[in-house]
Parts: structure tokens; C-alpha cells; sequence
């Protein structure tokens, strides 16, 4: 169930009005709002984040600009990205906004300035300034590149979460690659902000960076985000991973694999010779960089080969085995899709299939067990354990809050239904989504009209509403029975076989009031 927003928002990752802005987009459509001086928080802190970009793009010329240069990006490829340079200093772009009529609160809510007993002053000082951009183009986030080194100040320096940017929730470029993610059927995955750069300068459009970003082990959040790795395997399952050469690009791009896996993701690995990171391979010869990416391998076939050139003493090969290469092998969902591997394991170590079979079987068996109690704790710890919760409760209480505004109805009887389904975590539900009041008024006004009788809809939202929190206590009498189950405690077990009789009862009687 939903509308065209709705799916927006949720298959790009998006809040209500990037998803409009997207669609608007599309069709050609301008849009324009009236009320400019009642924007909402968001709204002004998207505001505040384009005028810093345009600042940071007006300051690029002379040592910057040329550095950039050096690095092999063309002018068209600094405009495409939107580079700009945060130029030394305290105060210069928290005066340049100032004077725009923006507030010390926006910019340091938006991460752009930092508080001291002396008044606010630039985060990001002396660097290339990277924008971050969600799916739909805003600019949500900076990445900052010291032109300079500096004693104790890190080479890189991100914008750190705020109500727009969520760093498991986007990767550099997604708004720029998604099209041809979609049209090649898998992504490239790289480290840096330069090394995508240089990836698409060179054609290789499919590629998102991880730079900024931590990548998340689920597709969605708790919070019903659409985290990065959720967003690209949406867009393809296939996803090839081409980190730095050295040790650490290595160990990073091993546990990007492991994620992508565990997500039901086809996963290569570039094998980057030379100590070279992606942007120096392009520089010195892009067909290099195109041909690194044809001979990519499968996450396990790269491991093991590499195992395997490493001549290790045929005793402890058993062990090294178990510890590198069995837990990608337990990542793999298919039992057929295993067999191949332990087939290759076999056939390249001389270990027997049945060994590295009952091995693999104790790691699955642990991992079911790791895997049923973070489910648990997250089932019960969670305000939105179950995807459609978020998207209800916005809806109804949009709606509900859009009536209170009109004085079109009385609303408190549904205030309760809504309290008397959701018990104990109604309030806390309420609570986490009501910084978003005049954006949910907006979204119900734009979505369902106004002037207009709105109780069908929300009518049939609270049955989607009861209906969902069943669901979310029946996931945890399921798993809580799975787990006495396998502990043999009958007791346990009938008590969490008799609570999943009840709740799929009622069930079946909130299905019959659609």
C-alpha cells in the first residue's frame, strides 16, 4: 500500500520532500513555496547547506584549483562534483551566511560552524570541500580535504550527523551513479572522494564511494532509514568492491564484502596491485583501471587465492581455512551457491569437502543463534521493528494533525484508538516523529487534498496500524518459541506456541475489518 511518494521515498532513501523535489524533477515541474518565511527546520537547513556550497565553489581558484589539477580532475568534472575550497580563517563562511540572513543555530545544526565561548566559527577551514548529496541531489553533508597537512588535524574531516545527514545512510556519488547502476546491473564500490571522481572522469559512472559514510549491516535502520548498502542493492545486487592496495584498504574492503553478503549481494573484489589507490590508476592510464575491473573476482575465490600464494605450512592451512574463509562462505544464502565453494576449497587446498562441511556447519549453527537474539533484543528495543510502522504512523498522524489544523473533525477518538493499539510504545512513536509536524501537514495536504473528508483514510490506516504492531509481537513470540525450541524448554515452548495461536487469531480479525 502507498502512493507514488511514498515509494519515492522509501526505494531512494528519502524524506517527503526530496522525493517530491525528485518527482518534480522529472516532470518538468517548478516548485515554488509561498510561506517562505515558515519553512521548516529541514527545509532551512537544505537552504543553508546550498548557500554553503555556493560560498565554498566561489572560493576555488589559485593553490586549490590547482591541486586538483595536479590530481588529474578537469574543470567539467569540478563542476559536475560542485568542488569548492573552505579558505583559512575563523569566521568565513559563518559571516558570508550571516549576511544571507541565515541563523548561528542552522549553521551549527547542519554542521557547518562549531560553538565556543568566543561565538561560533567555521568547522571546515584551509580544504577542499567535497559535497555530499542524497539520492535526489541536495547537498546534506561536506567531506573536507586538508591541502595542507596540519599537526593534529586529520586529512579528512566529515560534517557529523544531523537532522539531514545520516552516514549510514548514503554514499558519495549515489545521486550521480544511480541511473547507471540501474542500466549495468551491478556498482562499483570505492574508497575515496577522488577515486570515484576519477572513476566516472574516466566513464565508470556506476561508481559510489564509502568516503564519510560507514556502511551498514541491514538495508534499513531502526529508524526505517534506507541505509547505503540497502539503497545500492535496491538499484542491483551486484556489487564490485576496488579499495586501496595497502593493508588497510584490504581489511575494509573484506568487511564491506562481509555486509554485502549478509544483505544477499554478488560480490567481487578488484585486486589493485602496486600500492595504488583507484584515482592514481586512472590518472596514470584508464584502460589499466577498466581492465582491473574486468579481472575482478568473487569475495571468496580473492581470498582463498590469496591464501594460497601465501605457501603456508600445510598444517595449519585447516585453521586458516576456518578463520578466512568459512564465515563468507556462511554469509552465502543458497545451500547450492556453498556447495560450489566448498567444492573450489577442495579443489585448491586438497581438504576434504565432507571437513570443511561439518566446520562450516558449526559456524551457520552459531551464527543462527547470534542472529535470532539480536533480532530478539531488536524486535523489542525497537520503535520500528516492522517497515510499514513508520510509514502508518507518518501517514495517520499527518492526517490526524492536518484535521486538528483545519478543525475539519474531532480527532481524539482516534488519538486513543491509536494509544489503545500501540500500549506502551505509542508515546515514544508519537514523540520520534513529532520534530516532523509541519512536514507531515504538508505531505497529508499534498497526498490527500484538503477541504476533504479524510476519515476512510484513516480508518483504514489504523487497521494497517493494529495490524502491523500483531505482526511486530507475533516476529517476537516466533523467535522467542524458535529459541526455546532449541533449548528443549517445554515449558517456554508451549507458552510461546500458545501466544503465537492468539496473536494469529487476532490476526485473522483485523484482516476481516479491510
Amino acid at each position: 500500500k502507498g502512493d507514488i511518494f511514498s515509494f519515492v521515498e522509501q526505494f531512494e532513501g528519502l524524506d517527503f520532500m526530496g522525493a517530491l523535489k525528485l518527482l518534480a524533477d522529472r516532470a518538468g515541474v517548478p516548485l515554488n513555496f509561498q510561506n517562505k518565511e515558515q519553512k521548516t527546520e529541514r527545509e532551512r537547513l537544505y537552504a543553508v547547506m546550498e548557500a554553503a556550497y555556493i560560498f565554498y565553489q566561489s572560493q576555488l581558484a589559485g593553490e586549490p584549483l590547482e591541486y586538483l589539477k595536479k590530481r588529474g580532475v578537469k574543470e567539467e568534472t569540478v563542476r559536475e562534483f560542485r568542488l569548492g575550497w573552505a579558505p583559512d580563517g575563523w569566521r568565513n563562511l559563518r559571516d558570508a551566511l550571516a549576511k544571507k540572513g541565515f541563523s548561528d543555530t542552522d549553521m551549527e545544526k547542519a554542521g557547518l560552524t562549531k560553538k565556543s565561548d568566543k561565538g561560533y566559527y567555521d568547522r571546515f577551514r584551509g580544504r577542499v570541500m567535497f559535497p555530499i548529496m542524497d539520492s535526489s541531489g541536495r547537498v546534506i553533508a561536506f567531506s573536507g580535504r586538508l591541502l595542507h597537512e596540519k599537526e593534529g588535524e586529520g586529512k579528512y574531516i566529515n560534517t557529523p550527523d544531523s537532522p539531514l545527514y545520516d552516514k549510514s545512510a548514503v554514499l558519495y556519488g549515489i545521486d550521480k551513479a544511480k541511473g547507471e547502476i540501474r542500466k549495468k546491473n551491478y556498482s562499483i564500490l570505492v574508497e575515496g572522494q577522488m577515486d570515484l571522481i576519477m572513476s566516472h572522469q574516466a566513464g565508470i559512472k556506476n561508481t559510489v564511494a564509502a568516503s564519510g559514510t560507514a556502511l551498514a549491516d541491514d538495508t534499513v535502520s531502526r529508524e526505517h532509514v534506507t541505509n547505503n548498502l540497502g539503497l545500492v542493492r535496491r538499484l542491483s545486487p551486484n556489487v564490485l568492491i576496488a579499495f586501496d592496495s595497502d593493508k588497510a584498504g584490504r581489511n575494509a574492503a573484506l568487511r564491506a564484502a562481509r555486509i554485502a553478503l549478509n544483505l544477499g549481494m554478488d560480490v567481487k573484489i578488484a585486486d589493485i596491485e602496486g600500492g595504488k589507490d583507484p584515482a592514481d590508476l586512472v590518472l596514470s592510464d584508464p584502460e589499466n583501471w577498466k581492465n582491473t575491473l574486468r579481472h575482478a573476482k568473487p569475495v571468496i575465490e580473492f581470498v582463498l587465492d590469496g591464501i594460497m600464494k601465501e605457501k603456508n605450512d600445510a598444517r595449519k592451512l585447516p585453521a586458516i581455512i576456518r578463520e578466512k574463509i568459512l564465515p563468507f562462505v556462511a554469509e552465502i544464502q543458497g545451500a547450492m551457491e556453498r556447495s560450489h565453494w566448498i567444492k573450489m576449497i577442495h579443489d585448491k587446498t586438497g581438504l576434504s569437502e565432507e571437513a570443511v562441511r561439518d566446520d562450516l556447519k558449526s559456524i551457520l549453527e552459531k551464527k543462527i543463534v547470534e542472529t535470532t537474539r539480536t533480532t530478539r533484543e531488536t524486535q523489542s528495543n525497537s520503535k520500528t521493528s516492522y517497515a510499514r510502522i513508520d510509514l502508518v504512523v507518518r501517514k495517520l498522524l499527518g492526517l490526524l494533525w492536518q484535521a486538528e489544523k483545519t478543525g475539519s473533525m474531532d480527532t481524539k477518538k482516534y488519538f486513543d484508538n491509536m494509544q489503545r493499539i500501540a500500549g506502551p510504545d505509542y508515546r515514544e512513536l508519537v514523540t520520534a516523529i513529532e520534530p516532523y509536524k509541519d512536514e507531515l501537514i504538508l505531505e497529508a495536504e499534498i497526498t490527500f487534498g484538503t477541504g476533504r473528508n479524510a476519515e476512510l483514510e484513516i480508518a483504514e490506516l489504523l487497521i494497517n496500524f493494529e495490524e502491523d504492531f500483531i505482526k511486530k509481537k507475533l516476529a517476537i513470540a516466533m523467535a522467542d518459541l524458535a529459541a526455546a525450541e532449541r533449548a528443549k524448554d517445554v515449558t517456554a515452548s508451549n507458552a510461546a506456541a500458545k501466544l503465537c495461536q492468539e496473536l494469529s487469531k487476532k490476526l485473522a480479525e483485523v484482516g476481516k475489518k479491510k
